[in-house]
């Protein structure tokens, strides 16, 4: 399974973002599968392998920085959010509705991840269940970074009290992995 360039550069720009002093300790804790793709130049456009460019370095920068993958994580996730969602994206995303934000990220979701599909399975209102049907890696660093960026997506939107959890996951042996994203009205 393979995560686009983009996704990849987004952890190490984290990193040196929120803890720059530290960033070597991180490269040099990478085994050389995974370090050797952070030495080089990451290509936006170019598809690196799920597992040494997406899930091991984000699982160490959980580890090192918040003593939890889980965590660390879920604040990448936020990060690449707030770095994809700049510009004329803030502002498109400010003009729209929840729900359009929520599904357009499952249309995305497979230009990041291959090969993957995320659809809205159900909504409300206020609330969206997605739904993650395929994934041939599924890990729950992954589903964390995912879901980070969905609560970032929605903040930056400007709902209130964004909630993002699973509801199934394939990690734990379910067919999908269900996420449930729910917010208030400003």
């Amino acid at each position: 399974m393979e995560i686009k360039g983009s996704a990849v550069k987004s952890i190490p720009d984290f990193i040196k973002k929120a803890h720059s002093e530290r960033y070597m300790d991180w490269l040099e804790a990478l085994p050389d599968s995974s370090r050797i793709i952070f030495q080089e130049t990451i290509l936006p456009s170019n598809w690196y392998s799920l597992k040494d460019a997406g899930i091991i370095p984000t699982q160490k920068l959980g580890e090192m920085f918040y003593n939890d993958a889980m965590q660390g994580a879920w604040q990448c996730g936020r990060f690449s959010a707030e770095i994809a969602l700049t510009g004329i994206y803030k502002f498109f995303i400010k003009a729209t509705s929840p729900f359009f934000i929520i599904s357009k990220a499952s249309k995305i979701f497979s230009t990041y991840y291959q090969p993957s599909n995320m659809e809205v399975a159900d909504r409300g209102d206020d609330w969206v269940l997605l739904q993650i049907s395929r994934f041939d890696e599924p890990h729950p660093v992954i589903e964390n970074r995912i879901a980070g960026w969905i609560e970032k997506a929605m903040e930056i939107h400007g709902v209130a009290s964004v909630k993002v959890d699973f509801t199934k996951s394939m990690t734990q042996g379910d067919k999908v992995t269900e996420i449930r994203v729910t917010w208030k009205y400003n």
